[in-house]
């Protein structure tokens, strides 16, 4: 896709791999975006603007004050410019300061202007990005609704190898082109997605769950709303960070709680997915008191909940597209296509808990997408955010027929 007319904040950081925004900067050049680079200065000890501004075509920024005279890079005039903002590479100090709303430079404030979306490519060595405090600023910042592009595996500058090398620029270049064409394509579209776990109280103190985070939703409820979708979030209780007013959002606890929350807005929606964890079976009656451990042994009664992706794909409208999740662990593909076609949905997204990388809590995925019309995908390993943008792109291939 030509990026003519297109406009582009490309911010760089401190880090061994700000020789490949040089590269970066030439591509969407090449391709008619108009770039504009701002650097923090720790970044121009491993690149020199010279050769950024060679390449963009505009002078590059790193100060708020352009001259001796006063005169101001101004940051709001920045984030109101552009179409899209990457930071690449994203150090873990950048990172921090991101996630903590703090602002001690030109680019930061520049971050906190921008009301374009705002994509992120971080690069550090293997055991740094691994490192919670590094997992949890990358959450935190997904939460406020930015875009990881996660590092990829492979040689790093301390000569280790492992996950930590930024996200090659033409893989990048790929993830802009298909931003902007798909940017939009779910306008006008109601979306009804359910996530995370759900809690099934045993008394007031215990309950039933299961380890869902609500990653991979949060994900694909950030998916739509970026193609421009309006989307209603019905999440049993996350831990994730999570900007809730961007959404037409639902806090839930049970089971029953959650299918009576979707059930009140089926009928108004365009699209379904359902991701979240829900409890197959909850305590068939809750101790008004919190039980006391006085045997070895305890029984709970257990009663079943209601299959909400069953109940409402029963009542499913010939417009309407249905999506729905699977985790298996044995006798993947035949559990996936019986759900496919007992639940009536239109597609299926299976995860393995035999996938390396894939699976609960962690911020990769690697799935397979069923349709209904026989079709299927494998998925390459990567960021549940990438995931996420890949199982769009599935969504309007096969709902083409049903939401015209």
């Amino acid at each position: 896709m030509n990026l003519e007319g297109k406009r582009i904040l490309l911010g760089v950081t401190g880090s061994i791999a700000a020789y490949k925004s040089a590269f970066l900067v030439r591509l969407l050049v090449k391709a008619g975006a108009e770039v504009q680079v701002i650097m923090t200065a720790s970044a121009l000890d491993f690149i020199g603007p010279l050769t950024l501004a060679t390449l963009s075509k505009h002078p590059v920024l790193h100060t708020f004050q352009k001259d001796e005279t006063g005169t101001w890079n101004n940051h709001v005039e920045l984030g109101l410019w552009a179409d899209l903002m990457i930071i690449a590479p994203l150090s873990a100090n950048t990172l921090g300061k991101m996630a903590n709303g703090l602002c001690d430079n030109l680019l930061l404030a520049t971050y906190l202007s921008a009301r374009c979306p705002v994509w992120v490519a971080p690069a550090m060595d293997l055991d740094m990005y691994q490192h919670p405090s590094v997992r949890k600023n990358l959450a935190t910042i997904q939460g406020f609704g930015n875009r990881l592009l996660d590092a990829e595996s492979g040689e790093l500058a301390s000569g280790l190898s492992g996950q930590g090398r930024m996200m090659e620029p033409e893989k990048i270049l790929e993830e802009i082109q298909r931003f902007f064409e798909s940017k939009g394509d779910f306008s006008g579209k109601k979306v009804a997605l359910t996530m995370g776990p759900t809690q099934e109280a045993i008394d007031p103190v215990r309950f039933i769950s299961n380890h869902s985070s609500g990653k991979m939703g949060l994900a694909l409820a950030e998916a739509f709303l970026e193609r421009g979708a309006e989307v209603w979030v019905i999440s049993g209780p996350v831990a994730i960070p999570v900007n809730k007013e961007k959404f037409h959002w639902k806090d839930v606890n049970s089971a029953e709680e959650m299918f009576h929350a979707a059930s009140a807005i089926h009928s108004q929606m365009d699209i379904v997915v359902f991701t979240a964890a829900v409890a197959d079976y909850a305590p068939a009656t809750v101790a008004t008191e919190k039980i006391k451990k006085d045997e070895d042994a305890m029984q709970i009664r257990l009663k079943k909940n209601v299959d909400i992706a069953k109940e409402l794909g029963s009542k499913k409208q010939p417009k309407q597209f249905h999506v729905g999740f699977a985790l298996e662990t044995e006798n993947e593909e035949f559990h996936a296509k019986e759900k496919l076609q007992r639940k009536n949905f239109d597609l299926i997204v299976l995860n393995s808990m035999k996938e390396s990388g894939a699976g609960f809590r962690l911020d990769t995925n690697r799935v397979t997408v069923f349709s209904k019309n026989g079709g299927q995908w494998k998925s390459p390993l990567a960021s549940k955010s990438e995931i996420a943008q890949l199982i769009l792109d599935h969504i309007k291939r096969e709902s083409s027929w049903t939401l015209i």
